[in-house]
C-alpha cells in the first residue's frame, strides 16, 4: 500500500488519508475484501499519529468505503447505494463547477476534464 501525505498541505492529514485510500479504490489499488493494515501499522508507516488513521478509517465506514471488523480490522467493504453516490456527487460538483465557471472555466472543458480524469479510474 502506497500513502503519501503532504505534511504542508492546508488540507488536514485524516482527509488526505480517506482521499487517497478512495483513490486506491477507484484505480483497483484496493479491492472488495482487502485488509487495509491495522491502524498503528499504518501511522507508523505513514509517521502520523494513532488516532488520525482512526479518525480516517472512522470516516470511510460512515462514507460506505470500509466496514470495521474487531478481528481484522478496517476492510474494504463498498456501499453499492448508486442513487447515493450519485447524490453524493451531484452535491460536491454543483461547487466545484460553479467555481469554475466563476474563472471562465467552458462546458467543453469541463467535459474533457470528466472524461480524462474518468478514463484514469477505466484502466
Amino acid at each position: 500500500m502506497f500513502i503519501e501525505i503532504d505534511f504542508n498541505s492546508d488540507e488536514a492529514i485524516y482527509v488526505q488519508l480517506c482521499n487517497q485510500i478512495i483513490m486506491g479504490i477507484a484505480t483497483s489499488q484496493f479491492r472488495e475484501g482487502e485488509q487495509l493494515p491495522s491502524v498503528r501499522q499504518l501511522a507508523d508507516a505513514i509517521g502520523i499519529n494513532m488516532h488520525t488513521v482512526n479518525k480516517a478509517y472512522s470516516i470511510l465506514q460512515q462514507e460506505g468505503f470500509v466496514k470495521i471488523d474487531r478481528r481484522r480490522g478496517a476492510i474494504i467493504a463498498i456501499d453499492l447505494n448508486k442513487l447515493a453516490a450519485l447524490q453524493e456527487a451531484h452535491d460536491m460538483l454543483s461547487v466545484v463547477l460553479a467555481r469554475a465557471m466563476c474563472k471562465g472555466v467552458s462546458r467543453t472543458e469541463i467535459h474533457e476534464l470528466i472524461d480524462e480524469i474518468y478514463g484514469e479510474y477505466e484502466a
